[in-house]
């Protein structure tokens, strides 16, 4: 019997999850979870580091026993340190505006359709690299880590640089899987401020008599990870605050058209490629729980959805990933003046606003897939929906009518299974990813949402795609 201890981090939340392998099943359970509430000082946004190493060791001492621990985390996030090992301030978040302009000045030192061809990674004001350019402190940084890395140096003392997560910051080559010299040389980054580039199951030292193991840093890769098919006409869609919807390659694929329609390439931790595109995902909803809240109008997220599905369908649409509904603050407000603007009818009520989400990520997902089949040839039968999102039943089967194939939801837990089933495989329990995803797929329960609307999401979809032109 292994006991393993996975700590699942989220830009608005963590959790730590306890799990038993016997040889034949895992057994879990979560034991801790908090809020992770951004900082604000002098007018940007930080991540609490402080408050959630206070969590990561009030999680530790519930767990009680435990063989080994890991983290996985959002991606793009990082930790500047300084010669004495500590950090010069709190990581920056990346909802953080500073990096409004950053797209604009890199531009200007490698042109970003070359940076694409040169690192896979979809364009986005958010990836590392844009914040770098932006951060005052980077001169005087002695190391950079990522959040996971961090987590796990500020519990064992060992710098490691985890693949997954590493590519995710628009400096890692693809291809030779690791970074770019001539990037970082074009934006003037030492490549000394890197630990090594580390395999995902690794173990890299020990806190209080328990393992600290590098599993797939970046939450996505740890979900995929767990992804219970594995066939090539299945696609992946792991569904939390963010949406990130693509499939398993053998090679990335950086042409014109895979930059054009803004898709990613990122290292699984099986060492394969996945391919796939960022949609902002259920932060929406999540977004505005909390705005109604702060006026004294608490829903749970049963209310939002019933609300929802007694609201008139496809009233209004948006594009998620719009730049004015990507900060914090007034979401409903923001969505009402995009539907204004995009001369739609504007949702007035809670119902309206929250099918107008629910529709918009529904139709972003068709559009997603749709430019990998352009890109990679491939066509999808099938569509795994991994995380949390698989709880909301509605976006489930929205997406499955959307998209026109079955949709098969679960794990709820996959983020957790796969930093699990990597810990294990770092254990020597399991051989490798492969062997973690077929005991899952024949342990975890799985829904079947087969398209079934008598919706026109053909007409909406049209729709849709002239709106968010």
């Amino acid at each position: 019997m292994k006991t393993v201890l996975a700590f699942d981090f989220g830009a608005s939340s963590g959790r730590a999850i306890k799990a038993h392998f016997d040889g034949k099943k895992i057994t879990y359970s979560e034991i801790h979870r908090f809020d992770n509430i951004p900082l604000e000082i002098d007018g940007h946004f930080h991540h609490n580091v402080e408050l959630i190493m206070g969590e990561i060791k009030k999680a530790i001492e519930l767990a009680g026993d435990v063989d080994s621990l890991a983290f996985d985390t959002w991606g793009v996030d990082y930790a500047l340190l300084d010669s004495n090992g500590n950090m010069l301030n709190p990581p920056y978040h990346y909802r953080d505006g500073r990096t409004g302009d950053a797209l604009k000045k890199a531009g200007k030192v490698i042109p970003l359709d070359e940076l694409y061809k040169k690192t896979g990674n979809q364009i986005m004001s958010i990836n590392t690299l844009f914040q770098l350019i932006c951060d005052s402190n980077l001169n005087n940084a002695n190391a950079l880590l990522f959040m996971p890395d961090l987590f796990s140096y500020l519990l064992c003392g060992n710098m490691v640089c985890e693949k997954t997560i590493a590519s995710t910051s628009q400096m890692l080559d693809p291809k030779a899987a690791e970074f770019s010299a001539e990037v970082l040389d074009s934006f003037n980054i030492d490549r000394k401020l890197f630990a090594p580039l580390t395999d995902s199951a690794t173990v890299i030292g020990d806190y209080n008599g328990i393992k600290v193991v590098c599993v797939a840093g970046h939450d996505t890769q740890c979900a995929v990870a767990a992804m219970p098919s594995f066939d090539d006409d299945s696609a992946f869609l792991s569904c939390g605050t963010w949406s990130l919807i693509g499939c398993e390659l053998d090679e990335p694929v950086v042409t014109e058209k895979s930059y054009s329609l803004e898709l990613s390439n990122e290292l699984g931790a099986n060492g394969k490629i996945n391919f796939l595109k960022n949609i902002s995902g259920l932060w929406l909803i999540q977004e505005t729980k909390r705005d109604y809240a702060k006026k004294g109008e608490k829903y749970s997220y049963n209310d939002l959805e019933m609300l929802a599905k007694e609201s008139e369908p496809f009233k209004c649409f948006i594009d998620p990933d719009s730049p004015m509904l990507s900060s914090h603050g007034n979401l409903p407000d923001k969505i009402r003046e995009y539907c204004s603007a995009t001369n739609q009818s504007v949702p007035h009520s809670v119902g309206e606003i929250v099918r107008c989400i629910y529709e918009s990520l529904a139709l972003k997902y068709r559009l997603a897939l749709s430019q990998i089949t352009e890109c990679t040839g491939r066509k999808f039968n099938s569509l795994n929906l991994l995380g949390g999102g698989t709880k909301d039943s509605f976006l489930c089967q929205m997406t499955a009518d959307s998209l026109n194939i079955p949709v098969i939801a679960g794990p709820v837990e996959a983020t957790a299974l796969g930093n699990i089933v990597l810990q294990l495989v770092a254990l020597g329990e399991l051989k490798d990813v492969s062997s973690g995803r077929k005991l899952i797929s024949g342990t975890e329960s799985l829904k079947k949402y087969c398209p079934v609307s008598n919706l026109d999401w053909d007409s909406a979809y049209k729709r849709f795609i002239e709106i968010i032109k």
